[in-house]
């Protein structure tokens, strides 16, 4: 199982309940899925809960004592391990962190999302909205999702040139694109630096900043030829030393390919050479 492939899944199942009102009822996923949910108040704070199996009945245990927005992913998340048929993996982490998170996990948080954030119900929204940390706040309590959830499907759909970057412990873990950056092969390394003297570097450092600023794009994107320059806002979660950051190019439009040296464009030949001040030596024939 890869990331696309529950996309692909989750939107499926989406499709079969049909949610038609925001935040979508985690309740109706259950009931598709053959799960029953039951809340417990018993849990460690570092555990969001588990699924089984009994007598043929799906189980979802949810720990009560965590926020809305994260039993309702619990929810979404167990529900990706029944419908995708793909085993836990819970007890090599904590449920925050991302780093060296197993791809079974991985797989069923993207599914998660694309329940609690459904296409069809969050793109038209999305789009009208400015870019910002602020909107993708405001989003995630419309829609009763975690910020980071909301900031990697904000990235997702909206057509702006546009990423949403989770950092841990100051290294890149997942980026996730637009399509028009994924279209021009923007890519930003999982495992690397957060680049020195951006915005996010310095307030995993503890500065007080303040809206967006610029960034060269070659900064964060690898191999990048394109030029150009982003705008970069970014928020520091002390409690786990993640970071989270918003890049897109202000006009909305990813720059041109550079113009490699002795290259000629085809353009070119449509504009009329400088004039030099010298006459050609007139050919052999005449105008009439």
């Amino acid at each position: 199982m890869d990331e696309f492939s529950a996309v692909l899944k989750a939107r499926e199942f989406v499709t079969k309940v049909n949610p038609t009102i925001v935040p979508v009822p985690v309740e109706a996923y259950a009931e598709h899925a053959g799960a029953v949910i039951r809340p417990q108040t018993d849990l460690a704070p570092d555990e969001p809960g588990w699924s089984f199996q009994n007598a043929g009945k799906h189980y979802v245990c949810i720990n009560a004592n965590d926020r809305p927005e994260r039993q309702r992913f619990t929810v979404c998340h167990e529900i990706a391990h029944i419908v995708l048929g793909l085993p836990s993996v819970h007890d090599a982490l904590p449920w925050w962190s991302y780093a060296k998170r197993p791809l079974n996990e991985i797989c069923c948080d993207v599914f998660a999302a694309e329940l609690l954030l459904p296409f069809r119900l969050f793109k038209p929204i999305a789009e009208k909205e400015l870019i910002s940390l602020t909107t993708i706040d405001a989003l995630a309590g419309q829609f009763a999702a975690s910020t980071t959830a909301t900031g990697s499907r904000f990235a997702a759909v909206v057509r702006t040139p546009l990423a949403f970057v989770l950092s841990e412990q100051g290294k890149v873990r997942y980026a996730s694109r637009s399509t028009s950056l994924r279209e021009v092969n923007a890519w930003i390394p999982p495992r690397t630096d957060i680049p020195k003297g951006s915005v996010s570097a310095r307030a995993r450092a503890g500065e007080t900043l303040s809206g967006s600023e610029e960034i060269d794009a070659e900064d964060w994107f690898s191999d990048w030829e394109r030029g150009g320059v982003l705008r970069e806002e970014a928020r520091h979660l002390e409690r786990w030393d993640q970071t989270l950051t918003l890049l897109w190019f202000e006009d909305e439009e990813v720059p041109p390919p550079a113009r490699r040296e002795g290259f000629r464009h085809e353009e070119d030949d449509e504009l009329l050479k400088e004039l030099d001040g010298i006459l050609p030596w007139p050919g052999k024939k005449r105008r009439k």
